[in-house]
This record gives C-alpha cells, structure tokens and sequence, in this order.
C-alpha cells in the first residue's frame, strides 16, 4: 500500500506560510487615541513599533486598534512591509546626517571604535535594533517620539542608498 500524499492546502482561505520571525521588537510608544463622534467618545489605542535583525535590517510601524494587541500586531505587519536594509558592517555610518521630519530633528554622526551609542530616547532604540555599535546622536526638536522614529528612520534611508 503506497501512502497518500498530503494535501497542501484545503483550499479554504488564504494562508501565509508561517515565517520564524528572527526580528527584535521595541515598543516606543503606545497611546490611547479616542475620537468624538456623535453617540460619545470612541477609545482605540495607537501603537509605535520599531522592528530589526541586528544585523542591518530595519523598520517601525504605527497603527491603531480597538485593543492594544491588536494595534501591536498591526504595526509589526506594517513595519514587516517597509523594511530598510543599512550597512552595519563597520559598526557606524560613514558621514554625519542631519535629518527632519515635521518638527523632530536629529542629528547622528559617526563615532569612534568601540564608544557605544551615544544617543537618547528613541533613537538609541532605533540604532541598536539596526545593528549599529558606535554612533552619536541628538536629538535637535521636537520630543514627539514617533516623528522622531521617522526621522531617524529617513536620515538611515536617506545614507543607505
């Protein structure tokens, strides 16, 4: 008796293979948002995630859900979907960039062979979680921690290209 093979799918659905996810994840903000309407007020909660490999790959995700799981989870897929590659290999960017976005500015320079991240707030976050060693940063505007992550972000894209 041969055996039967295995059937793949049921052909119910849409199923994504599942991915062993070899990503670190931060959570750099999580809000509660609520919008006014007409019956009262409607609480949803807003999540920031900043997702990487350690190894060169980054990205965060911002969205909203009526729980917090379930904005978390929305954002890590967000974030999965807008993944930025970086050189990590010499453990710093090569030249120093000044990046804005909205009122948020920061700067991040390269630094010397084994001082560490030099860096507050969320920008530290960023830059460990793409796999830098030794960076220094500052944060120049506005403390808004999300439009901090896209600034950071941005001036990461804007080196990498």
């Amino acid at each position: 008796m041969t055996p039967k093979p295995e059937a793949k799918n049921s052909g119910r659905g849409r199923r994504r293979p599942e991915e062993d996810s070899n990503f670190d994840q931060k959570l750099v903000d999580l809000a509660r948002v609520t919008r006014v309407t007409k019956g009262g007020k409607r609480m949803n909660f807003r999540a920031c995630i900043v997702i990487g490999d350690k190894a060169g790959q980054i990205s965060f995700g911002v969205a909203k859900g009526a729980d917090t799981t379930i904005a978390i989870n929305k954002a890590v897929a967000q974030a999965k979907k807008r993944m930025l590659k970086v050189d990590v290999k010499s453990g710093t960017i090569p030249y120093a960039v000044k990046e804005k976005f909205k009122a948020a500015e920061v700067m991040i320079r390269p630094g010397k062979k084994g001082r560490g991240i030099i860096a507050g707030g969320v920008v530290r976050t960023v830059l460990e979680l793409a796999g830098y060693h030794d960076m220094v940063a500052k944060i120049i505007g506005s403390q808004n921690k999300v439009n901090n992550v896209k600034a950071v972000y941005n001036a990461l894209h804007k080196i990498n290209k």
